[in-house]
C-alpha cells in the first residue's frame, strides 16, 4: 500500500508534523531528566520518554485515521462532544483542580478537550447560520457558548481561556459575522484582560503572597498570575527562576547550538521538557533551528488558511481556520515566553512539548484538518478528470458524458 493512501491530506502539513515530531523526540529525551528525577522517585528519564513516544505514535495514528473520515462526520459529532466537554470542565472545577488522574493515561485535562470541541461547535453553528451571520442574535448565541467555556476554564488556566477566546473570535471573523459586533467584542475582551491583569498585579504583594494564598483560596490562581506579571515586568537577574534559566539557555546556544544532549540548563529546570522546551531547542540546536521551528509553524498556518479558502464546505473551511489559528497562536505564545516577550503562560509548544492530553487532542484537530484537505484534493482531482474527459469527448465529436462529481451538501 502506498504511503499516500495511508496519510491522506496535505503533504506539506504531513512533512511539518513529521519534522516537529522528530524535534520533539530528540529534545524531550534530552530535557526530561530533572522532571523524571523529581516526579518519579529518582527514576531515569527513559520511562517517561517511552510514554511520550507512545503518545506521539498514537497521535500519528489518530491523525492518519481521521484523514480517512469524511469531515462532515465531525460536524454531526460536535454538539455532543461540546456538551460532554462542558460537563467535564464543570466537574473538574468543582473538584478544585485542573485535571483528572486516570489509570494508565495519567493526567487528563478537560480544557484540552474543550478547545477541540468548541472549535468544531462554533464552526458548525456558523455553517448552519451562514445566511444570518449579520444578525445580532447569531452573534449573541455564539458569544454565550464561547464565554461559557472561557468562564469554566479561566479560574485554573487563564492562558488557555485566552487562547480559546482568540481562536473563536478569529473564526467569527472568517465566518462573516458583522464587523461592528466583533470589533466591539475585541474591545470589550481587551478591556477585561487589561483590567483583570492590572488588578492581579496590584493585588500581588511579594511580602504578603504566602498569607494571601492561605486566607483566600479562591483567589490563589490570581496570586499566581500576579506573581508571573511581577516577575516579567520587574525581573530579578539573580534569581534562579525558570524564566532566567531559559534566557541563559538561549544565550548559551548561540546560532548553531552546543549539540543534542549537551544542555546544561535543562538539568536545572523542572519544565524544560514542557513550557520552556523552545529555549532548550535553541541551546542545543541553535538559533538557526529556533528560526526553522518558527518557519515550520508559519508554513503550517499558511497551508491551513490556503486550504480553508479552497474548501467549498463552510463547516470544513471554518474548522480548518479555527484549528490552524489555535495551534499557531499557542506556538507563538510558547516561543514568546521562552524569549521573554510574554510572561509565563503555561502553554506547551504544539507537537514538540512532552506529550499528554494536549498533544493527543491537538492531534485530533490536525486530523480534522487533514480530513478536510483530503476531501478538497479529491474533489479537485475529480473536477480535473471531468474537464479532461469533457475536452476529450468534445475533440472526438461525440457528446461529453464526463465524470460524476460529488455535490456539496447544502447543510452540514
Amino acid at each position: 500500500m502506498k504511503v499516500s493512501k495511508i496519510f491522506r491530506g496535505d503533504r506539506t502539513i504531513w512533512v511539518v508534523f513529521l519534522l516537529l515530531s522528530i524535534i520533539s523526540l530528540v529534545e524531550v529525551y534530552s530535557s526530561i531528566g530533572l522532571f523524571a528525577y523529581s516526579n518519579a522517585g529518582g527514576g531515569w528519564p527513559t520511562g517517561l520518554f517511552l510514554k511520550h513516544l507512545v503518545i506521539v505514535i498514537a497521535t500519528w495514528v489518530v491523525v492518519a485515521m481521521a484523514s480517512h473520515v469524511n469531515y462532515r462526520f465531525f460536524s454531526r459529532f460536535a454538539v455532543m462532544g461540546f456538551w460532554i466537554s462542558v460537563v467535564l470542565l464543570a466537574v473538574v472545577l468543582m473538584m478544585g483542580g485542573r485535571w483528572f488522574r486516570l489509570p494508565v493515561v495519567g493526567q487528563f485535562q478537560p480544557s484540552e478537550v474543550a478547545k477541540v470541541m468548541l472549535v468544531l461547535f462554533v464552526a458548525r453553528q456558523l455553517a448552519l447560520k451562514k445566511d444570518h451571520t449579520d444578525d445580532l442574535g447569531t452573534f449573541l448565541s455564539l458569544l454565550v457558548y464561547i464565554v461559557g467555556v472561557v468562564v469554566l476554564v479561566l479560574p485554573e488556566n487563564f492562558s488557555t481561556a485566552a487562547l480559546i477566546f482568540m481562536s473563536c473570535y478569529l473564526m467569527m471573523i472568517f465566518g462573516g459575522v458583522n464587523r461592528k459586533w466583533w470589533w466591539r467584542l475585541l474591545l470589550a475582551g481587551l478591556l477585561v484582560v487589561v483590567v483583570g491583569l492590572g488588578v492581579t498585579y496590584v493585588r500581588y504583594d511579594k511580602s504578603l503572597g504566602e498569607q494571601t494564598v492561605q486566607t483566600e483560596q479562591l483567589l490563589e490562581r490570581s496570586t499566581t498570575w500576579g506573581h508571573r506579571i511581577h516577575s516579567w515586568l520587574q525581573p530579578n537577574p539573580d534569581e534562579l527562576s525558570q524564566e532566567n534559566m531559559a534566557r541563559m539557555a538561549i544565550a548559551r546556544g548561540g546560532f548553531f547550538g552546543v549539540g543534542p544532549g549537551n544542555t546544561v540548563h535543562a538539568r536545572l529546570m523542572t519544565q524544560a521538557h514542557n513550557d520552556f522546551i523552545y529555549a532548550i531547542i535553541i541551546e542545543e540546536l541553535g538559533l538557526l533551528t529556533g528560526i526553522i521551528v518558527l518557519i515550520l509553524y508559519s508554513v503550517f498556518y499558511f497551508r491551513c488558511i490556503r486550504l480553508a479558502w479552497r474548501c467549498k464546505g463552510r463547516f470544513g473551511a471554518l474548522a480548518v481556520a479555527g484549528f490552524g489559528t489555535m495551534i499557531y497562536l499557542q506556538a507563538l505564545a510558547n516561543m514568546c515566553v521562552a524569549v521573554g516577550v510574554l510572561p509565563v503562560t503555561g502553554q506547551t509548544l504544539p507537537f514538540i512539548s512532552y506529550g499528554g492530553t494536549a498533544y493527543l487532542f491537538l492531534g485530533c484537530g490536525l486530523g480534522v484538518i487533514q480530513s478536510v484537505a483530503a476531501d478538497v484534493y479529491d474533489k479537485e482531482r475529480q473536477e480535473k478528470l471531468a474537464e479532461a474527459g469533457a475536452a476529450s469527448e468534445s475533440d472526438s465529436g461525440t457528446p461529453a458524458e464526463g465524470f460524476p462529481v460529488e455535490q456539496e451538501e447544502k447543510s452540514e
